[in-house]
């Protein structure tokens, strides 16, 4: 009998402690399109829910196994240049943000003089010299890079806790195909079928990225359109009802205007119910958009200097663009902010692919104010490629906000290099290197390293240099091939100079250089079709026998998707203008 009694007491506890459980796991989500329409009919404001994420590394253990490897770093800033490909595949003029260095960077792995010398600590800098010929001028070009390794072990590396709040566009133009542009239906909303809507694709990508999140971690959800709608609260995810989550994330649909700035302060507001300095977890915004509002989001108080705002409570931030006209100039402006990063999706499947292998690193910033000060009576820094910061980086100063981890193999960095352009003032071969930085915790470090560069006549120290000289200055003939096109189709441009010479200076040189740069606007347009003007086909052949010369030499496969874009570009010449370029 006291048995009997026991057992049903044991089933009794069970059967409690499994409701108590399944109770836990609420289904939280708190927005209702319907009711949500009719209280914004009524006058009355309305708020998307916003999504709170933080992410961060844990401790890095001291004790590792000898034969592991170690991660490498990458700038923040845009990872990748998905946007300037699909527009180009799609028979679009990409705008001119939709490729930078460091997002090009970020497709290839560089020799960084992993092995050059042992690393124990965070960030361990090696540098890499070259002398290189201006294929169009036949000038000498000094160049030194910056390799970004790290003595942090793969097999150590485990982010903190996340406290995420997704921040989701739900506007009118989230509804138009992915692979068109909104704009060029007059602002009217476009109908496309659900598996290519902008709005699917940004569903289906935000159920497969918190699928990688973990019990202990917190999500939080916010959408907005013209009004910001809290719609999950941050709430650990062993508490929610996940299931539940993603089917109401998949039922989304598109509606309304476009507000940034509130959509971003209710996902800053999901936080308020967490304690932002506690160090075992990190804090992160993953906002997701097709990234069309107003210039006004540049503004203090716009999204640009919320974002900012944010960094200094600890919360940062990734960009996640959706469709060919995404908006990059605007992200690329924004994501110069410390601790973030944006990339740009085109289907979720790719978007899949990336997590795989990148969530962990992508919301994980591990090194901060980063500073290289160059001493040298004989060079002086003129260019810098692979950050948004480069503007920052002239002279004597090399600045870069945030370094976030990457993939190394075979003693190669994915993204693992910054490229620093010098020119020579003097006879002087002697430069002294002083790097400084502070880790996530904020104590700072400081490194110091003296270089030689002798020699006259073209040569790299490995091919990691090479390698960056080659794809720099394919993305800036992009980049300056992009800011003569846009010139003639929405941009009113008043300055333009189409002579042999201008073409011979600028060709491979950053487009910030143009004297018309400062004309060119990027805001809510219409598509601009494809076309390559007979100068640019000159020059893009020129470059592309160059760049496949290169390549043989280099043995370097991962370069073909740059020379299939030049072989592309070269076949689609068949605008005529007044620029003539011969050789």
């Amino acid at each position: 009998m006291r048995f009997l009694k026991w057992l049903i007491a044991l089933m009794t506890f069970g059967v409690l402690a499994w409701g108590a459980t399944k109770e836990e796991e609420v289904d939280d989500w708190d927005y209702n399109a319907t009711e949500m329409l009719e209280d914004s009919y009524n006058g009355k404001g309305v708020v998307m829910p916003a999504v709170v994420s933080s992410i961060a590394p844990a401790p890095m253990m001291e004790a590792s196994r000898a034969m592991s490897k170690t991660i490498g770093f990458s700038v923040g800033g845009a990872k990748d240049t998905n946007n300037f490909f699909e527009n180009i595949k799609n028979g679009y003029l990409p705008k001119l943000s939709s490729i930078t260095y460091e997002g090009q960077f970020y497709s290839h792995y560089f020799d960084t003089g992993i092995g050059l010398g042992e690393c124990k600590a965070l960030f361990c800098p090696s540098y890499s010299k070259a002398v290189a010929k201006n294929i169009f001028t036949d000038e000498n070009e000094y160049y030194l890079s910056v390799g970004l390794n790290s003595g942090v072990k793969e097999s150590d590396f485990v982010r903190k806790k996340l406290n995420l709040v997704v921040v989701l566009d739900i506007s009118g133009s989230m509804g138009s195909r992915f692979d068109s542009y909104y704009y060029d239906s007059m602002g009217k909303k476009q109908h496309a079928n659900s598996d290519k809507s902008k709005m699917q694709i940004a569903n289906r990508s935000i159920v497969e990225m918190i699928k990688h999140l973990k019990n202990e971690d917190r999500l939080g959800v916010v959408l907005f359109d013209d009004r910001a709608y809290s719609a999950k609260p941050l709430r650990e995810i062993a508490k929610s009802n996940m299931k539940m989550i993603e089917k109401h994330i998949l039922d989304l649909q598109e509606r309304g205007g476009t507000n940034w700035s509130e959509g971003y302060a209710k996902g800053v507001e999901l936080f308020s119910k967490v304690e932002l300095n506690d160090r075992a977890y990190e804090n992160r915004i993953i906002f997701i958009t097709d990234a069309m509002p107003n210039s006004g989001e540049l503004s203090q108080e716009g999204l640009f200097g919320m974002a900012k705002g944010a960094t200094q409570k600890g919360i940062y931030t990734t960009f996640i663009g959706v469709g060919v006209d995404f908006n990059n100039d605007l992200v690329e402006y924004v994501s110069k902010t410390k601790g973030a990063n944006y990339f740009s999706i085109h289907s979720d499947k790719e978007f899949r692919k990336v997590l795989a292998t990148e969530f962990e690193y992508m919301v994980t910033p591990l090194v901060f104010d980063l500073k290289l000060n160059l001493k040298s009576s004989g060079y002086k820094i003129v260019d810098v490629y692979g950050s948004p910061n480069a503007n920052k980086s002239t002279g004597s100063l090399m600045e870069i906000d945030t370094l976030f981890p990457s993939k190394s193999s075979n003693e190669k960095v994915k993204g693992g290099v910054v490229l620093l352009k010098l020119e020579k003032t003097s006879n002087a071969s002697d430069i002294e290197l002083e790097v400084s930085y502070s880790n996530r915790e904020g104590k700072s470090f400081e490194t110091r390293q003296s270089i030689t560069f002798e020699g006259k006549e073209a040569r790299y120290d490995n091919s990691g240099i090479a390698k960056a000289i080659l794809v720099s200055n394919y993305v800036s003939l992009m980049k300056n091939w992009l800011l003569d096109a846009r010139a003639g189709c929405n941009d009113k441009v008043e300055y333009l100079v189409h002579k042999p010479e201008f073409a011979k200076r600028h060709c491979i040189s950053g487009p910030e250089n143009m004297p018309y740069y400062q004309y060119v606007s990027e805001w809510e347009k219409k598509s601009c079709k494809l076309s390559v003007s007979e100068g640019y086909h000159n020059l893009l052949s020129l470059f592309r026998k160059h760049f496949a010369t290169q390549m043989e030499q280099l043995d370097d496969k991962s370069l073909k998707e740059e020379l299939k874009v030049l072989d592309y570009l070269i076949k689609s010449s068949k605008q005529s203008d007044d620029w003539e370029f011969k050789q």
